[in-house]
């Protein structure tokens, strides 16, 4: 998969950070919901308008930019 095809920046929306398909939430969202402990199963029944892609996405966006700033 390739998450740029999911990751939107728009600056006038969230404050420009990265957000799942123009949709208001955030990669950040998705991440601390993981952290928090949530399945993805969770995460899907509590946000219906997601994609299981969207989790993974916004995983390998979040790998990504750990990997370029270290």
């Amino acid at each position: 998969m390739n998450y740029k095809q999911r990751i939107t920046f728009d600056r006038a929306q969230c404050g420009g950070r990265p957000c799942i398909r123009g949709l208001r939430i955030r990669v950040q969202d998705i991440l601390n919901l993981l952290a928090a402990g949530a399945s993805r199963e969770e995460i899907l029944e509590d946000f219906p308008y997601l994609e299981a892609e969207d989790i993974t996405a916004s995983l390998e966006y979040a790998a990504k930019q750990r990997w370029l700033t270290a």
